[in-house]
């Protein structure tokens, strides 16, 4: 477990940023570039259909609508990497979220978080937070500042409306966006 966000400081390659990367967005098809989020706070969680977690939807839901106007986007991004917990297509993950969970923060298409292949995001956070911080199952969770500099982690027994998780979220939602004037 780790005590803070702070203790990542020394740690954190802040040459690059979450804005570098691209996902492909579920319904459409289209680029999901995460700079078109500058300025807002992102919590990106990998997700799966057949998880003992997976009633974390709705929690990730209501934690969306909570805090959407305050500026954070939540970006699920489905993976088969454990258990083989997300074997659907996207057309058929996509139906999952919507008729289930009534999902409406972003779906990526189905990528590979962890081990070889795995999507650059993920090499990068790992990279980036350091031993440890990679996804072990579904649902672990990063936090994104307004900067696009990743702060945080939580683990996928960590509940998105766990107190610990919503501190450090309304922390970096308080926080003044810089990225319009670098």
């Amino acid at each position: 477990m780790m005590s803070g966000h702070d203790s990542f400081s020394s740690q954190k390659d802040q040459t690059q940023k979450a804005y570098s990367f691209s996902f492909t967005h579920l319904s459409t098809g289209e680029p999901l570039n995460l700079s078109d989020f500058k300025g807002k706070v992102m919590l990106v969680v990998n997700t799966a259909s057949k998880c003992g977690f997976t009633s974390q939807y709705e929690d990730l839901e209501n934690l969306y609508k909570l805090y959407k106007d305050k500026g954070l986007v939540v970006i699920g991004v489905p993976s088969n990497d454990f258990g083989g917990q997300e074997p659907g297509t996207n057309e058929q993950i996509a139906t999952f979220c919507k008729l289930n969970y009534e999902i409406t923060f972003t779906m990526t298409k189905k990528e590979k978080v962890s081990g070889d292949g795995a999507h650059p995001f993920y090499v990068w956070a790992k990279k980036t937070l350091g031993f440890g911080t990679a996804p072990k199952w579904n649902f672990h969770k990063y936090l994104i500042n307004r900067q696009g500099e990743i702060i945080d982690y939580f683990h996928s027994t960590t509940s998105p409306l766990n107190q610990r998780l919503k501190k450090a979220l309304e922390k970096a939602l308080s926080e003044v966006s810089t990225s319009g004037i670098s």
